[in-house]
């Protein structure tokens, strides 16, 4: 049994006491280089690249030996070759732009606007709101369109008007303006003569819808974004917007929009104003940026160009733009991603890891039913409450027990754009199916090849794909400690965001309700507010200076997974070892928990980068999460701090939510 340390990766000359982020990863640190087509790079990354290898290779495979478009292979291997074949793409220029154009030529009105862009929407482009399809939070047994807001190309509503993001601004319009140069003879083949001052007036549309727009915190609010509406109510709210024409563009089956949870309803209040109040040429022009940035990648080489320019070098930092084949691996995860994951899991994933995880997730669930338990500041009434939905968390684990049929997926190797716009279509007509039926309890929203993770709040499930069941995460070989620190704390991550300052607004059969105490939630809130307060302070290391600091209100409900994932995985690897861990390498079995903690966050990024994800990520950088350690007494005592050391925390100072 090794431990699972890499010990080529520490930096001895830092103390694990002072910073267990540069303790565990300095050496890579100072040694790795981000390649030139990301703007980040590290853990998750580099198991991505593998993913994504292995993925290739798959691809290829039935590329070359091109078996029968019904087959998931045949399909997978067509949409690859079409994104792989230059010379068609060249061959066939902006003229597969001339179509989605014409159709937004001939809008006319605001109903059209609406329809058109609902049309766009359904074949993958952006539009005015953003629908998705899932339960509903108010009865959790049916499915129900959300509506979340949209309309605008820059990130978000910050980066209209905040000073730090002025060349962003500056990038974008110069971006617009590239884009309608190099559309020049789709435009005039559709009909479409937007004016010299196009641009000026798509940014001064965005600046309007913009303006509206609510923050990355107000919109994280489980009780606040949720509201239900009738078609009625809604139509009474949001006079301008005519919403059977948006059906009627997305495709959407008679009475999808009966009930509707609007988001962020005085958004959808604003934009409709707006379409009555800009003239319809304006929003013509913002319908053609739609289709320009939405089709670009699968386009010329000097569109593809623009795009990479405006939203890899301008908005990440990102030098240069990826190999062509992981840009054409990229579009089959997008469209066909189950089709790929079932070769991929035939191929690469051992039964003895769903066997090990199974395990772990069995240990994890007990630590927490344990710490419940045992909570000091819960009362009997809410603590009943919180072990019932435990006791109802569904856990997935590596793939869903069917893969997703795409037989109605109709593919053309000579034609990518109509691939794209036919994949995302089909998909759009997936989800909008889904409405009136059952919730389909085994749909997964991740692909097996994804390495990430995730909880949903409606279903109140939490899904481990295969892919991130691979070292530094998961090592079927490894001493528990590491697997624990890793895999172990991800599983008690998300499980924590069934109980966190959003997640816990949901009780067990995945209903918004309050099935807290006034008291008990008064507590719990304390216990956020000390966590966001402390991130408040936090500086990103791969910002220098210090100047920039995290916005703890937007990522207090990672910051609290986090801190859960330490915790009671921490008290999970205790019932499994029955406390009684030997010492390996060198290292106490809690060292080496803490010490794969912290491997899990090795990641540098791009200074563009890391101020991007500060405005719109939910997640902490990387090293600050690594280092929330101080909050946990079981670090403290496994490396034994002291007052002075620079993660030391007094003891009453320590944020302990569960």
């Amino acid at each position: 049994m090794h431990s699972g340390i890499d010990r080529t990766h520490l930096d001895t000359d830092v103390r694990p006491q002072d910073d267990l982020f540069v303790h565990t990863n300095g050496a890579w640190l100072s040694t790795a280089t981000i390649p030139d087509d990301r703007s980040r790079y590290g853990s998750f990354d580099i198991l991505r690249e593998n993913a994504e290898t292995a993925v290739r290779e798959l691809i290829e495979g039935a590329a070359e030996e091109q078996p029968a478009l019904d087959t998931p292979a045949g399909k997978v291997g067509a949409l690859y070759a079409s994104f792989m074949d230059t010379d068609r793409v060249d061959e066939l220029g902006t003229e597969p732009l001339v179509e989605p154009l014409r159709e937004v030529a001939g809008v006319d009105s605001p109903s059209d606007v609406v329809r058109v862009s609902g049309h766009l929407q359904r074949e993958g482009l952006a539009g005015l709101v953003q629908p998705w399809i899932t339960a509903d939070a108010g009865n959790p047994e049916d499915y129900i369109v959300y509506l979340h807001q949209g309309g605008i190309g820059l990130p978000d509503e910050d980066y209209y008007t905040a000073e730090e993001h002025a060349g962003a601004r500056e990038a974008y319009r110069t971006y617009l303006g590239r884009l309608l140069e190099l559309a020049g003879p789709a435009l005039a083949e559709a009909g479409l003569d937007l004016g010299a001052d196009a641009v000026d007036r798509v940014y001064a549309l965005e600046e309007r819808i913009a303006d509206a727009h609510w923050d990355r915190v107000a919109t994280r609010d489980a009780v606040k974004s949720y509201t239900r509406l009738s078609l009625d109510e809604l139509a009474e709210q949001t006079p301008g917007w005519d919403w059977p024409a948006y059906a009627a563009g997305l495709g959407a089956p008679d009475g999808a929009l009966d009930h509707v949870v609007a988001r962020q309803p005085d958004v959808l209040t604003a934009v409709g104003k707006a379409l009555t109040e800009v003239p319809v040429q304006d929003w013509q022009a913002w319908l053609v940026v739609r289709v320009l940035d939405g089709l670009a990648p699968y386009l010329t080489e000097d569109l593809v160009g623009a795009h990479f320019d405006f939203h890899g070098r301008a908005l990440s930092g990102t030098p240069s733009i990826k190999e062509r084949w992981k840009r054409g691996v990229g579009l089959v995860e997008s469209l066909l991603g189950e089709a790929a994951g079932q070769l991929y899991v035939e191929a690469h994933f051992p039964p003895a890891a769903r066997e090990r995880m199974i395990e772990l997730v069995a240990h994890v669930t007990e630590a927490f039913r344990q710490r419940i338990g045992e909570l000091e500041w819960m009362s009997p009434a809410t603590r009943e409450k919180a072990l019932e939905k435990l006791a109802a968390f569904r856990p997935k684990i590596g793939h869903p027990p069917t893969f997703r049929d795409y037989t109605a997926y109709e593919l053309d190797a000579g034609d990518l754009v109509g691939n794209v716009r036919r994949g995302a279509a089909f998909e759009t007509h997936r989800e909008l199916a889904k409405l009136g039926g059952e919730i389909d309890r085994n749909e997964w929203l991740m692909t097996p090849q994804t390495v990430n993770a995730y909880y949903h709040p409606m279903l109140n499930e939490i899904v481990f794909p295969a892919a991130i069941l691979q070292p530094p995460f998961f090592d079927v070989e490894a001493d528990d400690a590491v697997n624990y620190g890793g895999i172990g704390a991800v599983i008690a991550h998300e499980i924590g965001h069934g109980f966190d300052d959003q997640g816990s607004r949901y009780a067990g059969d995945g209903s918004l309700t309050d099935w807290w105490t006034a008291e008990d939630r008064e507590r719990f809130d304390a216990r956020s507010q000390a966590l966001i307060e402390q991130f408040d302070t936090l500086s990103p290391r791969d910002i220098p200076g210090g100047a920039v600091t995290v916005n703890g209100g937007l990522t207090v409900g990672e910051n609290i997974g986090d801190l859960c994932g330490l915790e009671l995985a921490h008290l999970a690897y205790t019932i499994a070892t029955d406390g009684d861990a030997p010492e390996l390498d060198g290292w106490t079995g809690d060292q080496r928990f803490f010490l794969g903690w912290a491997s899990v966050w090795r990641t540098l990024a791009r200074e563009e980068e890391a101020r991007r994800l500060l405005a719109i990520d939910p997640h902490a950088p990387a090293d600050l999460r690594a280092n929330t350690v101080r909050n946990v007494d079981a670090f403290h005592e496994a490396f034994e701090t002291a007052e002075g050391d620079a993660l030391w925390l007094a003891p009453e100072e320590r944020v302990r939510v569960f």
